[in-house]
């Protein structure tokens, strides 16, 4: 089991506590607003079991059906949770107004205000925890259940005030009030998730600093490298991948200058974890007299 896999299962058992506890005290003191809350954590075991499933399924090496691998499953994943998250926002909103209307009581105790107090501490370690852990393995699933772990950060510290200003003043429309601020956080929630998820899917090359990176070692490469064109990236999952053109000079024979790609190519890997390279080579089209000092394009500004 990898770190991705233990940080999913670790948001598991923590969710998993926290629903049960806020969505049964919720019932018993009739708070709309720890209820949504409870709802909510109970949406993040099943969203974090969703990731662990999709996070197991990527991790899975490429086979004949699959030849580039099974990295989508994190982001199809995102996509499929994100519809569920906005159905899950819109119910607590609905639920809200319906109990508001009916106009029913609210009794709150003491547990009310203590697991809510929990639950804000038990969301931050979880997010905190999802977050590194998705950053340093460039996970999609993982970033995105951080993301709505965060969001419970300010859905549980609505709760809290909810239910200060209800006990104090008696007015149960502060309930009201922030659960449907809840219900409007997770719905925010799934569609930054939502635009995360589709983005995974369409082939979006990857972020503009590690292509810069790419471009730099390309074009650092000395003599005979003599440039490149057609950069393509795109990534799939946790896994990156480039192609281009590289130009190599033309006095040089098959086997030098598949050696002058193996070379671009292990650098590239040394310094941009998880990428799979594919080099074109092709032969340098300037007329030079074919030497380092007076190489033609190496002159002039790369493409």
């Amino acid at each position: 089991m990898d770190i991705k896999q233990k940080a999913s299962l670790f948001a598991i058992s923590f969710a998993f506590v926290l629903a049960g506890s806020k969505f049964s005290v919720g019932l018993l003191s009739g708070s709309m607003a720890v209820a949504s809350s409870g709802l909510d954590s109970l949406l993040d075991v099943f969203m974090s079991a969703m990731n662990f499933l999709a996070i197991t399924k990527a991790a899975q090496p490429p086979d004949l059906t699959h030849p580039y691998g099974h990295g989508k499953a994190e982001s199809l994943a995102a996509v499929g949770q994100s519809f569920v998250i906005l159905f899950t926002g819109s119910f607590i909103i609905f639920k809200a107004a319906e109990k508001y209307f009916l106009k029913e009581g609210i009794a709150y105790s003491v547990l009310d205000l203590g697991v809510m107090v929990l639950s804000l501490l038990f969301s931050f370690i979880i997010s905190t925890t999802l977050r590194k852990v998705g950053r340093k393995t460039d996970s999609d699933a993982l970033k995105a259940d951080a993301l709505h772990y965060t969001s419970d950060l300010y859905s549980n510290s609505a709760a809290i005030l909810a239910i200060l200003l209800a006990y104090y003043t008696g007015q149960v429309s502060f309930d009201t009030l922030f659960a449907v601020i809840v219900g409007l956080i997770i719905i925010f929630s799934a569609l930054k998730i939502l635009k995360s998820g589709i983005v995974g899917l369409m082939d979006s090359r990857i972020p503009e600093a590690l292509e810069a990176s790419l471009i730099t070692i390309i074009t650092n490469r000395p003599y005979p490298v003599a440039g490149y064109h057609n950069l393509r990236t795109r990534f799939s999952g946790t896994r990156k991948y480039a192609d281009f053109h590289a130009l190599i000079c033309r006095k040089l024979n098959v086997t030098e200058a598949h050696e002058e790609a193996n070379k671009i190519e292990a650098e590239i890997k040394s310094k941009v974890p998880s990428i799979d390279i594919v080099i074109h080579i092709e032969p340098c089209s300037f007329d030079c007299e074919l030497t380092e000092a007076t190489c033609v394009i190496l002159k002039r500004p790369h493409p």
